[in-house]
C-alpha cells in the first residue's frame, strides 16, 4: 500500500488551485490526504471527501478551534488523533502562510514539513503595523492580519521547515533574498497533465484573444484591455474573452465597456470549459506584472495549459514566465505594462498564420519536455523520499 502524506491547504480548496489535486492524483509511490481547517463550497467537486481530514468536521464550534489553531497552534484532539491514525510520512503545505499553519502539526506528529511557495508569500513586501493587535486587525482586516502574521513567523518557518520548494527559479531567488537558506530550497515545476490538455485539430481557431485567471492587480488585465482596443482598431472582428473572477471585475467590465467593441466576461468556468476555449481561441494573453507591494506571480499554470493546447501565449517578462515561454520561439514576451507592444504581438500572431502554427508546435514540445506533470511529480516524490530519509535518520 502506498505511503500516506498530508497535503495541507488551510482552505480546501479554492477553484483556482486545481493544480494541487492534479499533482496529488499523479502520485505513484505516495498517497495524498488533504488536510485543512475549512471546506469551500466547491470542495466536493475538487477533492474526494474520503481523502480529506478537515478540522471543521470534528468540532461544533469551528471558528473557535480554527482561530486557536492558527494563532496559538492549539490542535483539536479529535483532529490530531485522526492524523495520528493516518501515520503520514510528511506534510506538504502549499503557500507560505499554510506552511506557518502546518508547522505545529508537523511538530506534534514528528514528521518533516515541506512547503511549496508559489508567488505572494515569496515576493510581496509585507509592511508590518506597529502593533499587531488582535482586536483591531483580526476582526476588521482579517487578510491583512494573517499576511502580517506570516511575516512575523516567516523566519521560524524558514528555520524549521525541512525544505522549501519554489515553483520557478525566480521564486527561489526571491526566497533566498528574504532569508531562506539556499541549501534548503529547490526548484520544482509543477507541470500539467499533457494527456488531458490535448488540442482537437478538428476545431477551427476563432478570432478570439483569451484570458483565464483572477481579476487582481498582478494579472495586468487593464493593460490587456488597453491593448485590445488597439487590436480591434486594426481587426474589429477580434473578440476578448475573459474567464475568471476577482475584486477588480466591475472596474475591468467598465473599462471594457468604454473601450472595446467585442468582449465577454464569462465568470468562473470548470476546467472542461476552459479547455474548450483554449481550443477555440487564437491567442492566450497573460500580461502579468509586479504590484506596488512587490507581489509577483510564480509561474502561472494557465500559461503551461495553453502551451500544451497549442495556443500561443502573449505575456510579459515577469517572474517565472520566461522560464516557460521562450521569447519569439514559443510565444511573445514584452515589458510589464507595455500595452502597445502587447497589442503588436497579438496582432502579429493573428495576422501571421504560419508563425502562429510554428509557435503552437514549439510550445507543445516545450511543455512535453519540461512541464510534464507525470514526470515532474515523480521528481517530487523523490524529493519526499529524500526529505524523509534525512529527517528520520537524524531522530
Amino acid at each position: 500500500m502506498s505511503t500516506p502524506v498530508v497535503v495541507y491547504r488551510d482552505e480546501l480548496l479554492p477553484y483556482s488551485e486545481t493544480f494541487i489535486p492534479a499533482q496529488v492524483e499523479h502520485y505513484s509511490t505516495y498517497r495524498g490526504v488533504y488536510v485543512g481547517t475549512t471546506r469551500t463550497t466547491q470542495a466536493d467537486a475538487l477533492i474526494p471527501v474520503e481523502k480529506s481530514i478537515v478540522l471543521s468536521d470534528f468540532v461544533s464550534s469551528p471558528a473557535v478551534w480554527k482561530t486557536a489553531f492558527k494563532l496559538a497552534g492549539v490542535i483539536h484532539p479529535g483532529w490530531l488523533n485522526a492524523l495520528k491514525e493516518l501515520s503520514p510520512h510528511l506534510i506538504h503545505a502549499h503557500f507560505g502562510l499554510d506552511g506557518v499553519f502546518a508547522l505545529p502539526l508537523a511538530q506534534r506528529l514528528q514528521i518533516p514539513l515541506i512547503v511549496t511557495f508559489h508567488g505572494y508569500f515569496a515576493t510581496a513586501d509585507i509592511q508590518l503595523s506597529p502593533n499587531l493587535t488582535f482586536a483591531s486587525n483580526f476582526f476588521k482586516q482579517r487578510g491583512k492580519f494573517f499576511r502580517e502574521l506570516y511575516a512575523r513567523r516567516r523566519d521560524r518557518l524558514f528555520q524549521n521547515a525541512h525544505c522549501g520548494i519554489a515553483v520557478s527559479d525566480f521564486i527561489r531567488s526571491q526566497l533566498i533574498a528574504k532569508g531562506y537558506p539556499a541549501d534548503k530550497i529547490q526548484v520544482h515545476y509543477i507541470g500539467i497533465d499533457i494527456d488531458q490538455f490535448v488540442p482537437n485539430s478538428r476545431v477551427e481557431r476563432e478570432s478570439v484573444v483569451l484570458f483565464v485567471g483572477r481579476f487582481v492587480e498582478k494579472k495586468g488585465c487593464q493593460y490587456l484591455i488597453q491593448a485590445m482596443s488597439r487590436v480591434q482598431a486594426v481587426m474589429p472582428e477580434v473578440e476578448l474573452v475573459m474567464i475568471g473572477n476577482g475584486p477588480l471585475k466591475s472596474r475591468l467590465e467598465e473599462l471594457a465597456k468604454n473601450t472595446l467593441k467585442r468582449y465577454r466576461f464569462l465568470g468562473v468556468q470548470p476546467s472542461t470549459v476552459v479547455r474548450e476555449w483554449m481550443n477555440r481561441a487564437s491567442v492566450l494573453c497573460a500580461p502579468s506584472l509586479t504590484t506596488e507591494t512587490g507581489e509577483s506571480e510564480g509561474l502561472p499554470i494557465v500559461v503551461l495549459e495553453a502551451m500544451a493546447m497549442q495556443l500561443p501565449v502573449v505575456s510579459s517578462f515577469h517572474a517565472g514566465i520566461p522560464e516557460a515561454i521562450a521569447h519569439a520561439e514559443t510565444g511573445f514576451l514584452s515589458a510589464e505594462k507595455d500595452w502597445q507592444t502587447l497589442a503588436q504581438n497579438i496582432l502579429i500572431l493573428l495576422q501571421n498564420r504560419e508563425l502562429h502554427n510554428q509557435f503552437a508546435i514549439a510550445a507543445r514540445n516545450r511543455v512535453e519536455q519540461q512541464f510534464n506533470l507525470k514526470h515532474n511529480t515523480a521528481k517530487l516524490e523523490t524529493c519526499y523520499s529524500q526529505a524523509a530519509l534525512e529527517y528520520y535518520s537524524r531522530r
